[in-house]
């Protein structure tokens, strides 16, 4: 894959499985400043504007990893008046409407994500686009539709950015739907715009 990207940053899979990677233009100023198998956790500012952090996130698929990724992530910020954003694959099914078909909606499995969200007062950043972001890729009463992926941002941050808006795209050669990051609201795209697809 040819991008235009003058930097990168990646986290290598164990074994086959997991592996992040980040890449960023010469116009952004990034310093990586925390990272693991599932996030990479970023300080940003680009010309003109303030600093923000970013962390791109992979969480991990299996309910007893669920709790050390949550409480991981809640430990990167000690001040809720940080300017954070999130954005990736949080692995959560949030409530029953977030999930067709399948087995039930499991309450109990979203604990560790609320607890989150109760320590960092993190909002979820208004979307455009499809609504479920995860399928198992079949069709009639075997498919399986899941929103799990999404950007989560705090009110520092959503002062510096009010009118950002996240659109979940199109999904190809992937069993999700990558999320197209606006700071800027529903102008013309810029090379502020992030995007973050899990593989």
């Amino acid at each position: 894959m040819k991008m235009k990207l003058e930097n990168a940053f990646y986290v290598e899979p164990v074994g086959i499985a997991g592996g992040l990677a980040l890449w960023w233009s010469n116009s952004v100023n990034l310093s990586v400043m925390h990272f693991d198998k599932n996030f990479v956790d970023a300080k940003i500012s680009i010309t003109g504007e303030d600093e923000w952090f970013g962390t791109f996130i992979y969480a991990p698929p299996y309910s007893e990893e669920k709790q050390r990724f949550w409480e991981a992530l809640a430990s990167l910020r000690n001040d809720i008046n940080d300017r954070w954003c999130t954005i990736g694959d949080s692995n959560i099914v949030a409530s029953p409407d977030e999930k067709y078909g399948g087995t039930p909606f499991d309450h109990n499995g979203v604990k560790w994500y609320y607890e989150f969200l109760d320590r960092t007062c993190l909002l979820e950043i208004p979307s455009k686009g499809r609504f479920y972001t995860w399928s198992n890729q079949r069709s009639d009463e075997d498919v399986i539709i899941e929103k799990l992926d999404r950007a989560l941002s705090s009110l520092e941050w959503s002062f510096i950015f009010p009118k950002a808006i996240s659109i979940i795209d199109a999904a190809i050669a992937s069993d999700h739907s990558p999320i197209v990051l606006l700071t800027n609201g529903l102008m013309k795209r810029t090379k502020r715009d992030f995007k973050f697809e899990s593989r």
